[in-house]
């Protein structure tokens, strides 16, 4: 039997790293992890609309680091540096109100070159087309369009799952263009999941996008 194995997961420690970067022991372990777990949610649900297109952790003993990936840095900035000082202190009362450890924060902003070749950035453009009430395959189709134009793309695939087209039952539609070298551990996989939020439902998107095989330096060298 087979099984569906999350790409990004599949290849830890191979060609990704952890999004968490953190060590511990014991009790401070799992308040570690419930802090995690929890601000995580929150950063992406304030967040939504930003173009977020990854968020990662980094702890020591006295501080936390948050660096946010987006395409639009502007947003988060804001003028002369507002939006970043109000969302540190935002960050910081949001643990506070947990009753969770509050070290020092650190934020992080950085400026994504391409989001057409982000998975999370494209699963958001989807999700944004299907609120604005536009016909899924169009959407599906003008966005692999996109992002099949960019260079670094070798392939893209895009699931959509739910009440496709205001229909009253659920169904999946899938669309793919290239090559999605799934089970190649050397294989560059971006993956993301995403909801979008219409009056019938949630419809949820998938995106995998395929950049090319990775290789080792010395191979590359020879």
């Amino acid at each position: 039997m087979s099984k569906v194995v999350h790409p990004f997961a599949h290849r830890l420690g191979i060609l990704r790293d952890w999004r968490h970067r953190w060590f511990a022991v014991g009790p401070q372990y799992q308040a570690n992890l419930k802090a995690d777990v929890l601000l995580r949610e929150y950063l992406l649900k304030e967040l939504r609309g930003m173009y977020i297109g990854g968020l990662e952790l980094e702890r020591s003993q006295k501080h936390l680091r948050v660096i946010l990936k987006t395409s639009r840095p502007g947003l988060i900035i804001g003028r002369s540096g507002e939006g970043s000082a109000k969302l540190r202190n935002s960050i910081v009362s949001f643990l506070r109100k947990r009753k969770l450890a509050v070290p020092e924060v650190k934020l992080d902003i950085e400026e994504i070159r391409s989001p057409e070749s982000n998975a999370a950035i494209v699963a958001y453009m989807v999700a944004e087309g299907l609120e604005k009430r536009l016909p899924f395959r169009r959407v599906l189709k003008q966005t692999i369009e996109k992002v099949m134009a960019n260079r670094d793309v070798k392939g893209v695939r895009i699931g959509l799952s739910g009440m496709l087209g205001g229909g009253s039952m659920s169904r999946n539609e899938t669309l793919k263009k290239g090559r999605i070298p799934l089970q190649t551990f050397r294989s560059d996989i971006d993956f993301h999941r995403e909801r979008a939020n219409l009056p019938l439902g949630v419809i949820g998107v998938k995106v995998w996008i395929y950049k090319g095989e990775v290789f080792a330096a010395k191979g590359k060298e020879k």
